[in-house]
């Protein structure tokens, strides 16, 4: 019987890539990219960052009850599959009055995972008749690195946080960004997330936050490979 071919990649060039987000979100993806560029000695962000489609690693169940567990679920499995240093994130918009939904559930709220116009229509409505007051919502991302080692009890993981306060908008406004970010306006701002530059957004985004304060650790990674 012929062996299916490996999936390590860690040996194919000096092109080949070397981290892997574990998403097939192409606005991740390109957020990662920019936070990422210059940051790394000898990185190329463009052809040695990739999304988890590039390099054939499987999709993930986010079975997890936190934010932390769904990350770290994703980036396990990612590093496991391909030999290659794995980042992965979980993120989602946390409502006040809401009592924290949608959390992690935010990318299926509509019950069709995914479908970003169906989510901001339903948190809309279920929003009608709150006052402007109470309207107050964050962006909250857990960002996990899984680093692979010989074997999988040595592999090695961080995981780090980040946020973005604000409040939630009547109607969407902007054309940048994806998910919610038509609806959150961020403290002290006047424009939506979807009304700021990739560079406005990703200097204050919960994401960003997050891949920063995890920064340290992807050079310490990047640097063994």
């Amino acid at each position: 019987m012929t062996e299916a071919p490996s999936t390590d990649l860690r040996d194919a060039g000096s092109t080949a890539p070397r981290l892997v987000l574990a998403t097939h979100n192409k606005g991740k993806l390109r957020e990662l990219r920019e936070l990422l560029r210059g940051q790394v000695p000898g990185l190329d962000v463009d052809t040695q960052v990739v999304d988890a489609g590039a390099v054939g690693a499987p999709d993930v169940a986010e079975t997890g009850v936190t934010f932390a567990e769904n990350s770290l679920l994703k980036a396990r499995a990612v590093a496991a599959a391909t030999g290659l240093v794995a980042i992965a994130d979980d993120s989602g918009l946390s409502v006040d009055v809401l009592g924290g939904a949608p959390g992690i559930f935010s990318a299926r709220w509509s019950g069709r995972h995914g479908d970003d116009a169906a989510n901001l229509q339903l948190l809309l409505a279920q929003l009608a008749d709150v006052p402007d007051e109470y309207r107050g919502a964050a962006f909250v991302c857990a960002a996990a690195l899984a680093v692979p080692g010989s074997a999988a009890e040595d592999c090695r993981e961080v995981v780090e946080y980040g946020q973005l306060e604000g409040m939630l908008l009547r109607e969407p406004r902007g054309e940048g960004g994806f998910g919610y970010d038509p609806v959150l306006q961020p403290s002290g701002l006047d424009r939506s997330c979807a009304e700021l530059s990739s560079e406005e957004k990703n200097a204050i985004s919960h994401r960003g936050h997050a891949f920063r304060a995890l920064l340290p650790a992807i050079v310490e990674a990047l640097a063994g490979t």
